[in-house]
């Protein structure tokens, strides 16, 4: 005679077998929560019309990462033309654009379910946006960063973008972060604090990605900056440079105050993300790389 126990385990033997998730990977160390912006792989190949997914979960879990910015280009189908000759940049660009507009979002809940799986955060999403970009294509943007789960959007852009962008913010509800290099004698760039000042002025929903490699290369004081504007910092950007405009040095090597950052977010406590933003010339691949960059945070935590 059968039990009801016996049903249940025949019940469940008949269930079709789903693979395990992976445990979330926890890359905080002493509070500080450590990762890096996909960019950072940027030399991995990538297929005409597919995304490369798959290649940069399996690089984080190889560098023990739980939690990233997004690089847009991963998320996005590989180039189809040659981007050096100015007419097929303008075909893949306008290319591009069409792609984004005509893509489902189930494209990228989908990708948002591979980084879940995998034990992966996506804390922002990268889009560059340029004064070519259509109303309509930033609107899908945003809704394209919703559907991966991030709550930030990182762009690299102008200042006089800033107004125009933060209105889909304020429509979307999704805070978008402006991102600085050290081109501070241009000011429609955004290096100084004054130009984080312009955009920051305009919504609530501006924040800053402070990169405090450029920001040492514009020759200003990362240290300060964060003790003095840590609630509109969004997350960090990690790289090694000299000041005055130098040249990006391996870790250790330039004027960079990384250590005292990474000890600034420890001993206050900031809730602030600080990514790897792998960019000099290194000996090893990009993983090596950043495996290498993840060692000196975390021992400059210890």
């Amino acid at each position: 005679m059968q039990t009801r126990r016996d049903f249940a385990k025949l019940a469940l033997a008949s269930l079709p077998l789903r693979p395990l998730l992976a445990a979330k990977i926890d890359s905080t160390v002493k509070g500080v929560r450590l990762g890096t912006i996909t960019y950072s792989f940027r030399d991995f190949p990538r297929t005409p019309g597919v995304d490369n997914t798959d290649a940069v979960i399996q690089a984080l879990q190889d560098c023990g990462i739980g939690e990233i910015e997004l690089f847009s280009a991963n998320a996005e189908p590989g180039p189809v033309t040659n981007r050096g000759n100015p007419a097929e940049a303008a075909q893949a660009r306008e290319a591009l654009r069409q792609w984004r507009m005509a893509t489902p979002m189930q494209h990228f809940q989908a990708i948002r379910k591979k980084y879940d799986d995998a034990g992966i955060r996506i804390h922002a999403y990268t889009m560059n946006y340029r004064g070519d970009f259509t109303d309509a294509e930033i609107d899908k943007t945003f809704e394209q960063a919703k559907a991966l789960g991030a709550e930030v959007i990182s762009s690299s852009t102008q200042v006089s973008m800033a107004k125009r962008l933060l209105g889909f913010a304020e429509k979307h509800k999704i805070f978008l972060a402006f991102h600085g290099h050290a081109e501070y004698d241009q000011p429609d760039e955004f290096s100084k604090p004054a130009t984080f000042q312009q955009a920051l002025d305009l919504s609530k929903y501006a924040k800053i990605n402070l990169d405090i490699g450029h920001f040492t290369a514009a020759n200003e004081d990362a240290v300060a900056y964060i003790q003095a504007n840590h609630q509109r910092i969004s997350h960090l950007h990690i790289k090694d440079r000299k000041k005055n405009k130098g040249p990006n040095t391996e870790w250790g090597q330039g004027d960079t105050p990384i250590k005292p950052v990474l000890a600034l977010l420890r001993d206050k406590r900031y809730p602030i993300p600080a990514f790897i933003e792998y960019e000099y010339m290194g000996k090893g691949t990009s993983v090596d790389e950043v495996k290498k960059c993840m060692a000196y945070m975390r021992q400059a935590l210890a």
